[in-house]
């Protein structure tokens, strides 16, 4: 018995002693398994890099470095054959026609990135009373079928080249949404505009 008991105290007393042990670096996430399955190799963005390193100087001390001049990533297209200007405006409206077909896959997948990214303020009907607007978060956001653009001429007469090129660069409080939408998306939320306009919010 008196083993027994013995036992039993050495093992409690080795329960407690390794539950301490484990609590005395409160970072420590414990005993883990095949730790290199998920720790990254690379860098991460925001890690800071010893420049001490001779091969490192010309870092600032960030892993996250700016790419080189004149570089761009693969597969990114530049929108430069129209400026973000009034003539850059006009221009792609009288130009740009949208390269996707009228259907109703395109349709579809316009009105739910349009939902996705524009509603919050156009509003589903496209009336501008999205619901950032109806808390007053922001004001003055046009309906696609009434009123006039604040680049001249009636908003229900936008061209598929207008909308495009303010969904690219923004307009007034609407912000850039070109590195949220694809080129491609683009047009297809376009496409739901144009229908808004033509469905004048029923």
């Amino acid at each position: 018995m008196n083993r027994n008991l013995t036992l039993y105290t050495i093992f409690f007393v080795a329960v407690v002693a390794l539950a301490f042990s484990a609590c005395k670096d409160k970072r420590s996430t414990g005993l883990e398994y095949a730790r290199n399955m998920y720790d990254p190799i690379a860098l991460n963005p925001d890690q800071k890099i010893s420049t001490t390193n001779p091969d490192l100087k010309s870092f600032n001390g960030q892993a996250a470095q700016m790419p080189p001049a004149h570089t761009k990533p693969i597969g990114f297209k530049v929108y430069d054959e129209y400026t973000n200007d009034q003539a850059g405006y006009e221009s792609a409206g009288a130009e740009m026609v949208n390269p996707l077909p009228a259907d109703s896959v395109t349709l579809a997948e316009g009105q739910h990135l349009f939902t996705v990214f524009c509603s919050p303020c156009h509003g589903d009907k496209g009336d501008g009373q999205g619901h950032l607007v109806k808390i007053e978060k922001f004001n003055g956001v046009p309906s696609y079928f009434e009123g006039s653009s604040s680049r001249g001429g009636l908003m229900a007469d936008l061209t598929a080249g207008k909308i495009y090129h303010t969904i690219t660069y923004g307009l007034n409080n609407m912000g850039s949404h070109a590195s949220q939408i694809s080129p491609t998306d683009r047009w297809k939320v376009v496409e739901w505009v144009e229908h808004l306009q033509k469905a004048k919010g029923q």
